[in-house]
Order: structure tokens, then sequence, then C-alpha cells
């Protein structure tokens, strides 16, 4: 009898759980921002004589952009410093004439009074000279402020007016933005939030993320998370992060749009292949092989799939044996004759582009 069940032993291949530091993907769509915009906009009013620049141009920082009229600036600044150099000459006549009064005091002439007086009129021209400098200093800043220049290197937005407009102070010119470097925004749940910063305890700032462009293609740089917001968005129960991508080229445009692929690094994460598992009654199941060879059915709970295997959230521990084949055959406690599969020949690499959530 012990004969004829020896010969009901079948043979399945097994393979192990195996502990792996496992690289994780996930896309999300991203907005993008350029490093530096600012709307220039025209601080004086006048008519717009020239415009040194065109829509889409590349610029220098200092470059002259627009020109407003001046003829009026011109004159109020020659006024203005024409009241400076009266106010001074006034100033000069006060304080003689504190000396003159001095030497009539030390004679006995005129009283201390008089001489009291005059030190008073030389404090009142010396603050005529300061208010005609503070007048002379706005118009010279005004008449300066006909010339627009680029704050920094970038290229130039839309430009809505034309040589001879009126402009009005405030009145946007165009916008400038600086691509060398763009930011790319994207939202993340909590639960991918958490998989991230657990996976960089520390460092954050290595080259981490990609930029996929909206024909799908790469972007050629690697970037990295820069920052992330302080707290999760509750009607959405997502968390904004804030990618840094060097865009050399300025391929990449201010408000464009794509995908950012961050990758996570688990330590030791525990794997088995996709096809040892089965579903029972709303659970996820493998066959454990005890150390008598005997099958046992155990749920266990995937963290995400990968590929064509699980990554383990819990119920597995590394080393386990489970049945890798043939599980459509097996019973929960039949006895089976072990075939092993090395699980490192079935898992060379485990590094996908896009992980897919288990729910």
């Amino acid at each position: 009898r012990s004969d004829i069940e020896e010969t009901k032993v079948n043979t399945y291949p097994v393979t192990e759980v195996i502990a792996k530091d496992t690289i994780l993907s996930h896309e999300y769509v991203a907005d993008v921002h350029a490093h530096r915009n600012i709307e220039v906009r025209a601080r004086v009013q006048g008519y717009l004589d020239y415009i040194f620049t065109d829509e889409g141009r590349e610029v220098k920082a200092g470059q002259l952009l627009f020109k407003i009229n001046d003829e009026e600036y011109k004159a109020s600044y020659h006024q203005a410093r024409a009241l400076v150099n009266s106010a001074t000459a006034e100033m000069h006549a006060a304080e003689l004439e504190v000396d003159r009064i001095k030497v009539l005091v030390d004679k006995g002439v005129v009283s201390e009074t008089e001489l009291k007086i005059a030190r008073s009129k030389v404090e009142m021209a010396q603050g005529k000279v300061l208010e005609a400098k503070a007048t002379q200093e706005q118009a010279k800043i005004k008449l300066q402020h006909t010339e627009i220049r680029a704050p920094f290197d970038g290229v130039i937005d839309r430009i809505p007016f034309k040589i001879g407009s009126l402009i009005s102070e405030g009145h946007l010119l165009t916008t400038l933005f600086d691509t060398k470097n763009v930011y790319a925004y994207f939202k993340v749940s909590e639960a991918d939030y958490l998989e991230y910063v657990r996976s960089h305890p520390t460092e954050r700032n290595a080259n981490e993320v990609v930029f996929i462009m909206a024909d799908g293609t790469q972007h050629p740089v690697e970037g990295f998370i820069e920052t992330m917001e302080s707290e999760f968005d509750t009607s959405t129960g997502t968390i904004a992060f804030r990618a840094n991508f060097s865009n050399p080229d300025k391929i990449i445009k201010h408000g464009a749009t794509g995908k950012v692929r961050l990758f996570n690094t688990i330590k030791d994460a525990l794997l088995i292949p996709q096809k040892a598992t089965f579903e029972l009654q709303d659970k996820t199941c493998v066959y454990l092989v005890d150390n008598n060879n005997k099958v046992v059915l155990r749920s266990f709970k995937p963290l995400t799939r990968i590929d064509h295997y699980y990554l383990i959230e819990s119920g597995l521990k590394p080393g386990d044996r489970i049945v890798y084949e043939g599980i459509q055959t097996i019973r929960d406690g039949m006895n089976i004759k072990p075939l092993s599969v090395p699980a490192d020949s079935l898992l060379a690499k485990v590094k996908v582009s896009l992980p897919q959530k288990v729910s």
C-alpha cells in the first residue's frame, strides 16, 4: 500500500520567496513651468518709440527690449537738477549770512537771536536741498524706466503692442521665460508619497526622475525632486511634488504637459512569480511547501505588481518555498515531490516602467 501511495506523489517545480532590492516606478501627469518667468510691465506712461526684439526671440540679461518716449521725462529731470542747483546756492548764501552775522555778534552789533535765526535759515535751506535732490532722483528713475531691459536671459513671449502705442504705467509689454531649467509639478497619492519618503530617507536630490514629453519620447536629461508641498489636498488626497530638469536644448517650453516617471528603491523587497499565485475568495494565495513537502494554502497581501512578479507586503517571508507551476492540479494538504527552481534564474532583474497598483 505504501508503494502505491509513493507512486501518487507527483513532482512540482518549487521556488523560494526572494528578497531583492527592487526599483519601482510610477508615472504622473505633470505641468511644466519655466525656472523663472516674469511679466515685463511698463513703469512709466508714454508712447512706445522702439521695440528692439520680437516674439520668441532669446535675449540676454540687460538687453534693451522697449523704449518709451523720454522727452517729457528728460525735461522733468533737467528741471529737477536745476532746482537742486538753486537750492544749493540758497544754502550757500544762508551759510555766508551766518558767518557775517556771527562777526557782528562778536562785535556786539547784533544780538544772539539774529544768529539763531540765520542758522535756522541754513537748516531750512539744507532741507530744501535734500528735497530737491530727492525730486531729481525720482525724475532720474522715471527717465531710466523709459528703457525696458531684460532682467535675465530668457525667451520673449507675445508682444501685444506696436510702435506708437500709448502705454500706461503697469501695462503688460511681454512675458520673459527662462527655460534653461524647468519645473515639472505633479501630484501623488498618500501611498505613493509614503513609498517615496521611505525609499529616500536622507538623500532626495539624486537623478531619480525622468520627463516623458507629449509625443512619448523621454527628455535626455534626468531630473530630481526639489521640493514638495507641506500638506495634502484633502479634497483629492494628494500632495504636489516639484521636479527640476535641466533643459539645455530648451525643447521643453513653459506651459507644456507631459509625464514624470518617479523611481523608488525598495530595499529587500519580497518577490514571487505571478504565475505561482491564484485568487480565492477575494484573496491572493499561493501553495506553500513545508519541511515535509506538504502543500499548505497560504494567502498574502501584495503591494504591487511588477512585470510578471508580485511584490509582497505581508503574509510571506524570505525563503518560503512555494509551488511555481501546476497549481491547478494541487489540493491543500497533499504531498508533493519538489523540483527546485532557483529564484535567481527566474528573477535576473526587476525594473519596469509602470507598476500597477493592486487594489
